[in-house]
């Protein structure tokens, strides 16, 4: 199974503020939708709770280390190896681990991809993506997406892909 890490980070690598995203980019949730569609999505609490709903087509699996916490359509884990465990014991080809910043911190080790989107702006971050070696991953592709009515700051998705990652 591919570990993948799905993030959209401000310049000095802020991923959100109140458990909201670094600005409005519609672009990149249509991105975020047909890249999980279909997959396990794996969050902690904090991140399910800012979402605030559940996301058709999807496996959501919260991670929370609250063993009386509950929400209604998504499958509870308590560490990030059992929400692992989970997506791989239903055959998952891809799990996709969307934050929060603590998740990030454990699966940056663990992941094979990284799809990035990196805001061009600078944003009042309280959350940030953790620190990784940039000559550790490869990118493989990168596009570029202008600010518009829909956007509101410019952004360039990339996806890294591990340097030690063999398919």
């Amino acid at each position: 199974m591919i570990i993948s890490l799905l993030v959209a980070m401000d310049e000095r690598g802020g991923i959100g503020k109140d458990n909201r995203l670094p600005g409005h980019l519609s672009a990149d949730l249509k991105r975020f939708k047909a890249l999980t569609m279909g997959h396990h999505i794996l969050m902690g609490r904090k991140t399910y709770e800012s979402i605030r709903r559940l996301l058709p087509g999807r496996v959501m699996v919260i991670i929370t280390r609250s063993q009386t916490y509950t929400a209604e359509g998504c499958v509870i884990a308590h560490s990030l190896q059992d929400a692992l465990e989970i997506a791989r014991q239903a055959g998952e080809t891809e799990a996709f681990v969307i934050g929060g910043g603590q998740i990030f911190a454990q699966a940056l080790s663990l992941a094979d991809r990284i799809y990035l989107t990196q805001v061009h702006t600078v944003t009042e971050a309280d959350v940030f993506f953790p620190e990784f070696d940039p000559r550790d991953w490869i990118v493989q592709d990168r596009m570029e997406h202008p600010a518009d009515q829909q956007n509101q700051y410019p952004s360039t998705y990339l996806l890294l892909v591990k340097q030690s990652y063999r398919p």
